[in-house]
């Protein structure tokens, strides 16, 4: 998965992708998890910006394309995570990347 850059100290909540690739796309059959420091059991999901379905559990099968994020008590919400509905698209490793890493790009449909 991909995992954020926070500021020393912060409380952070963590979006993980599965399969591990930005962007995600749903014939992929994406999973998201979220991670953090708060409740667990007590997730709430986030589509678009709005509350999302599924609340209080960590895992959440995509189905619909949007903007994910989630958050538990106590935390602040995950970066967001894209799920795309593209019949092509060019894929990355789910990491941060830094000038000057080798990364291998997928062209995939």
């Amino acid at each position: 998965g991909w995992c954020p850059l926070s500021p020393t100290g912060a409380q952070t909540t963590q979006l993980l992708v599965e399969p591990p690739c930005r962007p995600a796309v749903l014939w992929d059959r994406v999973t998201l998890t979220c991670q953090g420091s708060g409740s667990a059991g007590a997730t709430t999901w986030y589509k678009d910006r709005q509350r999302w379905g599924q609340q209080g559990r960590d895992r959440l099968s995509v189905t619909m394309s949007g903007t994910y994020t989630c958050d538990r008590p106590g935390t602040r919400r995950s970066p967001p995570v894209t799920v795309l509905d593209d019949p092509l698209v060019l894929q990355v490793p789910a990491r941060a990347l830094l000038e000057g890493d080798t990364v291998t790009l997928h062209c995939r449909g």
